[in-house]
């Protein structure tokens, strides 16, 4: 099963960090629109992520919910016909919420350098690290580690769980307040 070792955390804005990531990946970004839906399951986390160009994928995926640079494991599925696979698991699982972003992709050898712009959150880094199948957890966390200071974001504030956490705790405090 793929795994990896992920970090995420806040950034000022992602054209203030894109150079800086362009430099260290040595290269040009992709960006990508992102729309993921997320549903009730009794493990893990499930999602539909639905691209701008019609394409899809259902991904499952399981890590801890801490700041530290966490282990990842997941499997990613293309999806023929993303409609009806959203309309089947809403029914059948129920839809705990949506995610749209706009992705800006790097690649620093084996790191995903991603810059995420999410809706009605702000913008974010997310590095992970692919691992392969005789790498340990503590190599990929180490090769995280390096690159959040190349980043210069060594003191960033590091997210816990997924952009679908930040935005249930934004609407509960927003309900509070009013």
């Amino acid at each position: 099963m793929p795994r990896n070792i992920e970090i995420k955390a806040r950034i000022a804005s992602v054209e203030a960090l894109l150079p800086r990531a362009q430099a260290v990946a040595g290269g040009e970004p992709l960006l990508i629109e992102q729309d993921d839906s997320f549903f009730a399951v009794p493990h893990g986390r499930l999602k539909l992520r639905q691209f701008a160009d019609g394409s899809a994928e259902l991904i499952h995926y399981q890590r801890a919910d801490t700041t530290q640079a966490k282990a990842s494991d997941y499997v990613r599925v293309p999806v023929a016909d993303a409609a009806a696979l959203r309309e089947a698991l809403v029914r059948g699982c129920g839809l705990l919420g949506r995610v749209r972003k706009r992705r800006w992709l790097l690649l620093a050898g084996a790191t995903r350098i991603h810059l995420d712009r999410v809706e009605g959150l702000g913008d974010f880094v997310e590095l992970e690290v692919v691992l392969g199948d005789e790498q340990t957890d503590a190599a990929g966390v180490a090769q995280a580690e390096r690159l959040m200071h190349e980043l210069g974001l060594a003191n960033a504030p590091r997210i816990a769980g997924a952009y679908l956490d930040l935005l249930a705790t934004s609407a509960q405090e927003r309900a509070a307040r009013d």
